[in-house]
C-alpha cells in the first residue's frame, strides 16, 4: 500500500457538508486499493486489511471527528458511525439536486 498516508481528497468536514462526495471518494479509493470489502457488512478482511483501511479512513476525516472516534479500531464500525451521523444529509441534498 504505497503512499496510503497521503491525503488523496478533501477530508470529511465535521459539519458533514461534503459527506456525499466524501463517501464516493472513499469507496473509489478503497476499491482501487482492494480494501472496499473492509467497510461492507460481514466482511472477512484480514487484520492487516482492516488496519490499513482504518488508517486511510482516519486520515480522511476532520481532526475533531478523528478525536471523537478515537477508540474505534474497526473500519466498518467507523464507517457505520459516520453514516449514522451524516446519513440525514442525503435527504436534504438529494431533493434539491433533483430540482436543479
Amino acid at each position: 500500500m504505497t503512499n496510503i498516508e497521503n491525503q488523496k481528497f478533501i477530508a470529511l468536514d465535521i459539519s458533514g457538508k461534503n459527506y456525499l462526495s466524501w463517501v464516493l471518494d472513499v469507496k473509489l479509493h478503497l476499491s482501487t486499493k482492494k480494501l472496499r470489502h473492509t467497510i461492507d457488512e460481514d466482511n472477512v478482511a484480514s487484520n492487516e486489511e482492516r488496519v490499513t483501511a482504518l488508517i486511510f479512513l482516519r486520515h480522511h476525516i476532520d481532526y475533531d471527528l478523528k478525536y471523537e472516534y478515537l477508540t474505534i479500531e474497526n473500519p466498518l464500525e467507523l464507517w457505520q458511525n459516520l453514516n449514522d451521523r451524516f446519513e440525514h444529509l442525503k435527504a436534504a441534498v438529494l431533493p434539491k439536486a433533483l430540482n436543479d
